[in-house]
């Protein structure tokens, strides 16, 4: 049996346009039941969301914390909420070591006081923004888990510069310690991209299939019997509509003129995509080409 579970984070959904494939009801709103049916077990969210409760699935938090103080009221509240866990970006990415290990030790207590599982994301402009200082914190706090997000690590260290496969072995302690994965690929120069299908042959897709291998491969040696590992999907919009204050994202990249630009690709369609790869990774194993 696959140790992948198949989450999804709200992100994905938002702003999809009308001739999407996303399922949805005779009202137009996203069908969770639906998205249920195919194998999503949660649902990722800043909120909990009554209509993902109420067509059975999960929900797991997303956060952000900046100092230590935020991280026990943060992780009691969304445990309270409901959620199951949560993914937090911690820091700005500006932190020296010892504000790093402020943050680090305060996640840890505020997990260990709660009874709340809070993994660190690998992200731009947080305190994990960066492979080698990370590596760093792992070592010094062995019992941090992550949130594999790695195309902000793909795009923003140009990882393809030098020798990519010293680099992922480098990155073996962080790839054990990883306990929630965000599906997204990106390039060396663009941190999301859309794919041609599932079986996309071009290097930078190959890239991700290894290292997401690497990732289940580490949680699999470290994991109980039974443990799984979440993988969602998080594909952004370019904009989003949030009470009527445009929030430019940028992610999802635009074409068209004349008033009719409009995103590249059908981002729920890219969604199976990714699941369909992070399967088909687990499969190949982490030594796959």
């Amino acid at each position: 049996m696959s140790p992948i579970a198949r989450h999804l984070n709200a992100g994905t959904l938002w702003a999809l346009p009308d001739d999407s494939a996303v399922p949805r009801r005779e009202d137009g709103a996203i069908d969770y039941a639906a998205i249920k049916a195919l194998g999503v077990e949660a649902i990722q969210h800043h909120f909990i969301d009554p209509a993902v409760l109420g067509a059975g699935l999960d929900m797991t938090a997303m956060g952000r914390i900046t100092s230590p103080e935020e991280a026990r009221p943060l992780a009691e509240t969304q445990k309270a909420q409901g959620f199951i866990l949560s993914t937090w970006h911690v820091g700005v990415g500006l932190e020296t070591d010892a504000e790093m290990d402020a943050l680090a030790g305060a996640v840890l207590d505020a997990s260990a006081a709660t009874g709340h599982p809070i993994h660190v994301e690998t992200h731009r402009a947080t305190m994990t923004q960066d492979i080698r200082r990370t590596l760093d914190l792992v070592a010094r706090f062995p019992d941090l888990t992550f949130n594999a997000d790695l195309s902000h690590w793909y795009t923003g260290h140009e990882m393809t510069y030098g020798d990519f496969a010293a680099k992922l072995d480098v990155m073996a302690p962080i790839f054990a310690r990883v306990r929630y994965m965000h599906g997204r690929i990106g390039t060396p120069c663009c941190a999301q991209v859309a794919l041609s299908g599932s079986d996309d042959k071009r290097e930078f897709v190959d890239h991700f299939r290894q290292m997401w291998a690497r990732c289940v491969a580490g949680f699999v040696r470290a994991s109980e019997p039974g443990e799984v590992l979440p993988f969602a999907p998080e594909l952004l919009p370019y904009e989003i509509d949030f009470g009527g204050a445009i929030h430019k994202l940028y992610y999802a990249r635009q074409f068209g003129s004349d008033g009719r630009i409009r995103e590249e690709s059908d981002r729920w369609t890219q969604a199976m995509h990714l699941f369909e790869i992070a399967r088909l990774s687990v499969v190949a194993g982490p030594d796959a080409k």
